[in-house]
């Protein structure tokens, strides 16, 4: 592989930017893609594919290097000496590199890939956490796992077409999928591509969705014509894929805090054709009060640490901090207690988290089946995803019925 300078350049000033400015690295890398509208698709992909990479081997990157955060520009560039040595990639002689010790670079790679927290490139404190609450051989496996590419999963929008058509129609725009046994609606594609570019997302045909997160709707046992709320709805993912399981029959209630996220939510309910979707801002406790005893069913897919989808969001690993935690399990707790009591009696509500700890899922399900405001519900069944089994993102949800 040839190095070009502008490519590699775009690169460093983005690892500037998610590293020593703290932003987030899928909005630093929509920022560089837009960089230079000569790029093609390699050059492109080239930018993503390197930034996200050393982002995700920031530990073990910057031990063989020798280097410590805040990094300069010089530690960068030796940074990014040290990804493309172990990649067998040539250096060019530019100033901005320098002499590469190559020998020492492979010799250090090797004694550090001996150490899990060096080798999958986790913060010490975040490697106890995992070790302990699943287990020495399951976190390592898992580890392994979060650190490999995310596949690109598409959800079916069966409002508008079947997952057969779809498949074909992406066919013909050059697009090759396959099918996921035991994810109905799902499609994998077989090589990453811009999906976003093409006809059949402009039309609403489907949402790029992972194939763990289209498991989520499906577990709420929803039929059409119920009332759903779905409580911590965001841009809306899951949301779209209830209205398309209820056939755009029945009402679904999508809450948030954040009232931009509902606004984005509108623009793609609008071209996924899901027309009984009602977004509320979550701006005062009345929101919730107004509602009690309302819903057939509710889905809570609780804020979370996210480790479960660390294969796509890499830089999490390096903002978590353990006092965050302690926040979000409280969080977690309250949102249990508050917006259970939405749902009717006979309804049943979904519990759903985006993380492979016990502590953010069954235990905080148990804690809320002891308390005060769970002695009404009854526990029917849980699902634990971990990406190292299913090759997918780490997920939790159960099912719960109001009796």
């Amino acid at each position: 592989m040839r190095l070009h300078r502008n490519l590699v350049f775009a690169v460093i000033d983005g690892l500037h930017l998610i590293f020593n400015e703290e932003e987030y690295a899928d909005k630093v890398v929509q920022k560089l893609l837009k960089r230079d509208k000569r790029w093609g698709s390699r050059d492109r992909g080239f930018v993503a594919e390197t930034t996200y990479e050393i982002v995700r081997w920031k530990r073990l990157y910057e031990e063989i290097a020798e280097v410590k955060q805040p990094y300069s520009r010089e530690n960068l560039w030796r940074i990014f000496s040290v990804w493309a040595t172990l990649r067998g990639i040539s250096l060019p002689d530019w100033k901005q590199i320098g002499q590469v010790p190559t020998r020492r670079i492979k010799g250090r790679f090797d004694e550090l890939s001996k150490i899990r927290k060096f080798r999958e490139a986790i913060p010490d404190w975040l490697d106890e956490l995992g070790a302990q609450e699943l287990g020495d051989d399951t976190w390592t496996q898992e580890l392994k796992a979060l650190n490999e590419q995310a596949p690109v999963v598409l959800r079916t929008n069966t409002l508008k077409t079947n997952r057969k058509a779809l498949q074909n129609t992406l066919r013909e725009q050059n697009i090759l999928t396959e099918t996921i046994k035991g994810y109905p609606d799902a499609l994998q594609l077989t090589e990453r591509a811009n999906v976003f570019s093409t006809e059949a997302f402009k039309n609403g045909l489907f949402e790029v969705q992972d194939a763990s997160s289209q498991l989520v709707a499906r577990y709420a046992d929803i039929k059409p014509g119920q009332r759903i709320i779905d409580t911590c709805a965001g841009a809306g993912g899951k949301t779209l894929h209830i209205a398309a399981l209820m056939e755009n029959k029945g009402q679904i209630i999508a809450m948030d805090i954040y009232a931009n996220k509902l606004k984005e939510l509108k623009r793609r309910a609008r071209r996924a054709g899901a027309h009984n979707i009602e977004p509320r801002p979550i701006d005062s406790t009345k929101v919730i009060k107004k509602l009690h005893g309302k819903a057939d069913r509710i889905i809570i897919d609780a804020p979370c640490s996210g480790l479960g989808v660390l294969s796509r969001n890499p830089d999490a690993k390096w903002k978590l901090q353990p006092e965050f935690l302690d926040t979000i399990r409280a969080t977690q707790a309250k949102i249990l207690v508050d917006y259970s009591k939405m749902l009717k009696s006979g309804g049943k509500m979904v519990y759903a988290t985006c993380s492979i700890l016990p502590s953010e899922n069954q235990h905080q399900v148990q804690n809320f089946l002891n308390s005060e405001a769970g002695k009404d519900f009854t526990f029917i069944k849980d699902k634990k995803v971990l990406s190292c089994k299913s090759g997918f993102d780490g997920f939790y949800m159960a099912l719960l019925e109001k009796k």
